[in-house]
């Protein structure tokens, strides 16, 4: 009889208690949007894989945290194997997750069930999106991270229909995220004034908005062997001297500007574009075939962090003319790899990389020239902002980000 007895309590514990335990551990959970984290080789991609992986190490030393990772599928090989292999990091999809249109519905909405079946504390949207209901259910606190609100800003860059979509995304995180990153003082303003904008009352409130700029990829700390630049250079036929562009290839972005300023610099200096393409970049080639500037120009898709990290350390000088950024990691990587940068007024690419950069109007591709000769003849003006821009980008290293988002997950809770 007793022998009976403990294996009727063993079972009815495995079978009915064992959520209760789960979510009564000695360990926080929270649960992460990973679809970019496993889908997206850049951008919001990157911003995800990085801020896991960094919330990862630094949980280790107190072990109080254990993370999930919600995707409705797999994902990409290639970037699920950049995140950290550890015992308190879990992939967690639906139970179809090859089913596409199950996993974005249950990415949008029933994801709510599976964080509260597996003891979630808190959810942490990464770009910019809660699943819907999430509020108030089942005690589950949610964060957002808003990257930018540029579908509002600049709608002329968006279909349409992506603009609503996006806006409503928006808008239903507001409403229901307990605490909201912004990833700039600028996106934080820009938040405060569309997400409240015709509304009767405030929607959001500046209390509820948290900046915590973006950490980048520590694979471009990593030094370069002149042996690693001698084989990337043959292998991509980089050219010897060149400024350097990266992320999407695409209208907002305006790195067209950078193909017009060529024609006021010297013919020996050539510009390597780095990207995924999109129909801009067509526009682009036939500029630069128009105005005799093609064998000048090179462009370059699906780069690893690998290569882009040579890439980096083989250019003279960084330009990133975007007309609208919510924050701007690559001028950050740039910086990290001793390049000056040049940039566009007018969104918050001064908060990337700080006074010592160069900042110019995104429409002016000879005032682009003039500061790209300028930092070419005067070595002096190139370790000024070289040195000023790496002092300043201190401030987006790993710990510091971390430390401040754990802070918020144990106070929200």
């Amino acid at each position: 009889m007793k022998c009976f007895f403990s294996a009727e309590i063993l079972f009815l514990f495995g079978l009915g208690f064992l959520p209760f335990v789960f979510m009564h551990s000695d360990k926080i959970i929270i649960g992460f949007d990973a679809k970019r984290a496993l889908c997206n080789s850049t951008g919001l991609g990157s911003y995800s894989r990085t801020l896991i992986n960094d919330l990862v190490l630094a949980g280790r030393a107190e072990q109080r945290f254990a993370f999930n990772l919600y995707s409705p599928d797999e994902g990409k090989a290639e970037l699920r194997n950049q995140l950290l292999k550890d015992g308190n990091l879990n992939f967690m999809y639906p139970k179809h997750k090859n089913i596409k249109l199950w996993g974005s519905l249950w990415r949008e909405k029933y994801v709510v069930n599976t964080l509260k079946q597996d003891g979630v504390r808190i959810f942490h949207g990464l770009s910019g999106q809660l699943p819907a209901g999430i509020k108030g259910k089942g005690g589950i606190k949610s964060i957002v991270t808003i990257h930018d609100v540029i579908f509002l800003i600049h709608p002329e860059f968006y279909n349409p229909v992506d603009v609503c979509i996006y806006r409503q995304k928006f808008f239903s995180a507001l409403k229901q995220a307990d605490k909201i990153i912004a990833v700039s003082q600028c996106t934080k303003r820009d938040i405060l004034r569309f997400g409240n904008m015709n509304a009767s009352k405030p929607i959001v409130t500046e209390d509820k908005i948290e900046v915590i700029y973006q950490s980048y990829n520590k694979v471009y700390d990593n030094a370069v062997s002149r042996e690693k630049q001698r084989e990337l250079k043959q292998r991509l036929s980089l050219p010897d001297k060149f400024i350097l562009n990266v992320g999407t290839i695409e209208r907002r972005k305006n790195i067209l500007l950078g193909v017009k300023a060529l024609n006021g610099v010297n013919k020996d200096i050539h510009l390597v574009i780095v990207g995924r393409s999109t129909p801009y970049a067509k526009e682009i080639e036939t500029y630069a075939q128009k105005h005799g500037l093609a064998d000048r120009v090179h462009i370059y898709n699906n780069v690893n962090n690998e290569d882009l990290n040579v890439i980096y350390s083989l250019a003279l000088m960084f330009v990133y003319p975007s007309l609208y950024e919510g924050f701007g990691i690559p001028i950050i990587e740039a910086v990290a790899h001793n390049l000056p940068v040049i940039a566009a007024k007018g969104s918050c690419l001064e908060e990337a990389a700080g006074q010592s950069a160069y900042y110019v109007n995104a429409c002016d591709g000879k005032e682009l020239a003039d500061v790209v000769n300028m930092l070419c003849e005067n070595e002096d003006k190139r370790l000024l902002s070289v040195n000023g821009s790496k002092k300043y980008i201190e401030r987006f290293k790993g710990n510091n980000i971390t430390d401040r988002l754990f802070d918020i997950y144990t106070h929200i809770i």
